[in-house]
């Protein structure tokens, strides 16, 4: 869910601040198996988080499993990962893996953009990955997503599930990642009042001016709750973070609310990922493990991963998608469900065509 163009993060952002030397770099890399030695060649996929960390329930934890994945359908791959701790951490965690002589370097998210492309142009013929960003290098196959589309779904199915006429996002910062979720939610919500001749208002986000509301922060759960209390206390009653972990602040307030406001989640199926499935009505996916899967299957092979195109996931492609209605599935009308199937149909066919500053080009 982020990346940064142009930008740098101060360390300050990351929960726990201060970086001291070398003891604050990451974790020490967590190998998924030890298993080395055993006669035949392994091929080592190792992994370097951004600073949600492993258990981010969002799209680390999602990369890490299409590892694993990837380990179960190939038993020669072992896979590592190491986590950053703060923005400084991330050159260091990448050099780290290339000085181990890993076969597959996989950066995860936007905010490693720079440090990834940095460590690729010094390294030429080490093959690198990354989720959620492209730096334009040739030893670097980017994975990005094209939520926006999804979110157009989500929208729609935010608008038509209102009570009050209001729905807000917020975000965590204000990079492309993050606001082509918000763009694709409002553009759906607008899509929607066109068809039905309604007023929903989006709150917490403006597509024509980029603005909106943000956490600053991906990490503290308090920042998402703040934010979304404002949102409901100004009308919103159902409400897409887009802020990593900072968003479980936002399910657990509207899971004890008793049903006041609910949740659009991202990422990861927030019934899957989160405990708090009953304020849940959909969540925006990355097919993240998917993509990272089969980009480790192909480099394990022996295929070198191109740069150009690189993986867009979309709605065509099974890229992305919105996940089940879970608990809220009795909740949603029958044909609010086949309008959204059918945005779906229309988008991938590209009868509706969704924009947004933020897409990532094919």
């Amino acid at each position: 869910m982020r990346t940064v163009r142009g930008m740098r993060i101060a360390s300050a952002f990351v929960a726990g601040g201060l970086v001291l030397g070398a003891a604050a770099c990451g974790e020490a890399p967590k190998d998924d198996n030890n298993a080395g030695g055993n006669g035949g060649k392994k091929f080592s996929a190792c992994m370097v988080t951004d600073v949600g960390g492993i258990d981010d329930k969002s799209f680390n934890t999602s990369a890490w499993a299409g590892l694993k994945a990837a380990k179960e359908a190939n038993d020669k791959i072992d896979i590592k990962n190491v986590q950053s701790k703060a923005e400084a951490d991330y050159e260091v965690n990448l050099k780290g893996f290339v000085d181990q002589k890993c076969d597959f370097i996989l950066a995860v998210g936007g905010l490693m953009q720079d440090a990834t492309k940095k460590a690729a142009e010094a390294n030429k013929n080490q093959q690198f990955a990354i989720v959620d960003a492209n730096p334009g290098i040739d030893n670097v196959y980017p994975m990005q997503f094209d939520t926006a589309q999804a979110a157009f779904q989500a929208g729609y199915l935010a608008a038509g599930m209102s009570k009050t006429g209001k729905v807000g996002t917020y975000g965590g910062l204000p990079i492309p990642p993050v606001t082509i979720f918000m763009d694709g939610f409002a553009d759906g919500v607008a899509y929607y009042n066109k068809a039905k001749s309604k007023n929903v208002q989006v709150l917490g986000w403006n597509k024509d001016t980029q603005k909106g509301s943000f956490t600053n922060d991906f990490v503290k759960q308090d920042e998402g709750k703040k934010v979304s209390d404002t949102l409901v206390a100004q009308g919103a009653d159902i409400i897409m973070p887009v802020a990593g972990g900072a968003g479980l602040g936002t399910t657990s307030a509207a899971k004890a609310s008793g049903g006041k406001y609910s949740v659009v989640w991202v990422d990861v199926d927030g019934c899957e990922s989160t405990p708090d499935c009953a304020a849940i009505v959909t969540t925006v996916v990355k097919n993240i493990p998917d993509a990272v899967k089969e980009a480790v299957l192909k480099a394990a092979n022996g295929e070198k991963l191109q740069a150009k195109p690189g993986f867009v996931g979309d709605l065509a492609n099974n890229g992305v998608s919105i996940a089940p209605y879970h608990d809220f599935d009795s909740k949603v009308p029958a044909d609010l469900k086949a309008e959204v199937d059918k945005i779906k149909a229309d988008i991938a066919a590209g009868t509706i065509t969704v924009t947004s500053k933020a897409q990532p080009t094919k």
